[in-house]
């Protein structure tokens, strides 16, 4: 199908005046709904409804508004409004907790604040009792500069969808230099502001400028969202004590982590922790059929990523092997903690016994054994120099780097499990003490992935499958490395990976059924340009056992 960017505009509205009379003509402030509406966090019961309301005088004091959702089958009953206020001190914006709502219904919502009235959003509960199947688009990284939202755009054009599931990389804080700048400036969507994010205003204003964009308003205002975040929320390679991209000079920690999670509490659509803090791991149940396990892997226990440029090589400046893979395998080195692993267990445990089919672990990071690819042996000298010819002394370099670390048999990520193997061998055991069909769902990596995930290296039993979803816009290996089968490469080099593409941008469809899943890797042609064509670039099935998840096959 062919897309346009207006579709969005056209299908859910914009902000406009109700008929009882202009806002300036009652003497009250101007406001506007400049970044539309989003639901999210569904229960049987209840739902996030939420909202961002702009004053026309950003000095405002409190604003007052109304909230309103009504049952799309208009049968009698489960309409439900409300009102509050809301102020500066929250940036405007507004998260309404609606409950006493029926399970498995579809509604639509609406705010209205001094005469205005915002866009129309659609959302639904989970629905309760036997469930024949459940649809999620699951979706990661998007970087503002370095193209159009298209993927959103396409989600919010799915026939169907029941929840979309967002794995982190809502926005990032880069400066507009860099990273996707190149495509940034020729696009003219460089981000705001023009400066790497440490306050709480910086944070609030990057929120702010990805929320207007109408393609993210449409997916949006199409489903509920169920989302956490990754690293670039805060700052890249986050850990609970500091961030690869954060340096002393730049001030506390704890004080940017703060006013990052604070604003991404205020704009994202989830219900907040009791008491606050970090801990969003969460539980959705889908009626008889499934489990979603939120996992937070970045601000509540993980310790610092190690690093090849500072700790492979040992005293003598030579790769000391031996000495880095103990510390990889400590057993103290943490991505979850215990607080989180005994409510995973307990949560597994309950969901198996309760006869639920599937077990969906949300995941920010890559989990399976993914080791370093020679790709300069893969290819052979004639295919090497023949497609290096266009990458120049850079890209060379890139994949010396990575030939040399595959000559050492490392890991590609040390900030994916990988990089926590100790940890990641916990999880398992929980999965396989529970008897768990599990479904692992990831972002980060830029890439689609399809794994089949094991609890040792060689032989070892098949513990769950793992479905890595591609970026909105960011880009990946693919696109530094073009015209190289890295993803091809990654396949070949590594027993649990199936199947990954490095380059395409997209999302992935998720389909369970009573007796069946299904993984749909959802490609856009471009995001460079305006006007797109959504397509499946693959399809995986698998199937649900006593023993655990099946492999997955190319359908």
């Amino acid at each position: 199908m062919r897309v346009d960017r207006r579709r969005a505009l056209a299908l859910f509205g914009a902000g406009s005046l109700a008929t009882g009379g202009s806002a300036a003509a009652q003497g009250v402030d101007q406001v506007r709904f400049d970044h539309g509406v989003a639901s999210g966090d569904p229960t049987a019961d209840r739902v996030i409804l939420w909202t961002r309301i702009t004053p026309t005088d950003p000095s405002s004091g409190t604003i007052s508004y109304t909230w309103s959702l009504n049952p799309v089958d208009r049968r009698a009953g489960g309409a439900k409004s409300g009102r509050g206020t809301t102020s500066a001190a929250r940036d405007f914006t507004v998260k309404v907790d609606v409950g006493g709502l029926d399970p498995g219904r579809a509604y639509t919502f609406t705010f209205t604040s001094n005469g205005v009235t915002s866009p129309v959003g659609r959302t639904r509960t989970l629905p309760e009792g036997q469930v024949e199947d459940a649809v999620m688009a699951i979706a990661s990284c998007a970087l503002w500069q370095a193209g159009y939202f298209n993927a959103y755009q396409a989600i919010a054009d799915l026939p169907r969808v029941d929840v979309v599931l967002h794995l982190g990389d809502y926005i990032y804080e880069y400066a507009p230099g860099g990273y996707g700048a190149e495509t940034g400036k020729k696009l003219g969507r460089l981000v705001r502001p023009d400066h790497e994010i440490f306050t709480l205003g910086d944070y609030r204003n990057r929120h702010a400028q990805t929320k207007t964009d109408p393609q993210l308003q449409a997916a949006h205002a199409r489903a509920p969202w169920i989302v956490v975040w990754d690293d670039h929320e805060t700052a890249n390679n986050a850990w609970t004590d500091g961030a690869e991209n954060h340096q002393k000079d730049e001030g506390s920690w704890n004080r940017r982590k703060a006013a990052a999670i604070k604003a991404y509490y205020e704009w994202m659509p989830i219900r907040e922790p009791d008491g606050g803090g970090f801990s969003i791991n969460r539980t959705f149940e889908f009626g008889d059929l499934a489990t979603l396990f939120m996992l937070e892997t970045r601000l509540t226990a993980r310790d610092q990523q190690l690093d090849y440029a500072t700790d492979l090589n040992g005293a003598d400046g030579k790769p000391d092997v031996a000495r880095f893979r103990k510390r990889l395998a400590d057993p103290d080195r943490r991505m979850m903690g215990p607080s989180q692993s005994d409510w995973l267990r307990r949560g597994l445990t309950n969901s198996v016994k309760a006869g639920r089919t599937w077990q969906v672990l949300g995941n920010e990071v890559v989990m399976a054994r993914v080791n370093v690819p020679d790709l300069r042996a893969a290819l052979g000298p004639d295919k090497f120099t023949a497609v290096t010819a266009s990458l120049g002394p850079d890209g060379v370099k890139r994949i010396d780097r990575m030939s040399g670390i595959s000559k050492l048999g490392l890991p590609y990520g040390l900030d994916m499990w990988d990089g926590y193997p100790a940890d990641r061998q916990r999880l398992y055991s929980l999965i396989s003490r529970a008897k768990a069909n599990a479904v692992v769902v990831s972002g980060d990596s830029h890439a689609f992935w399809a794994n089949e995930l094991y609890d040792a290296p060689e032989g070892g039993n098949r513990v769950a499958v793992e479905f890595g979803t591609t970026a909105i816009t960011s880009p990946g290996a693919g696109d530094v490395l073009p015209g190289v089968p890295v993803g091809q490469v990654m396949a070949d080099a590594n027993r649990e990976v199936v199947y990954s593409d490095q380059a395409a941008k997209g999302f992935v469809l998720l389909t369970l059924g009573r007796t069946n899943g299904k993984a749909e890797m959802m490609v856009v042609s471009t995001i460079q340009e305006k006007t797109f064509t959504t397509s499946v670039l693959k399809t995986f099935t698998f199937t649900p056992s006593p023993d655990g998840v099946s492999g997955l096959k190319e359908a």
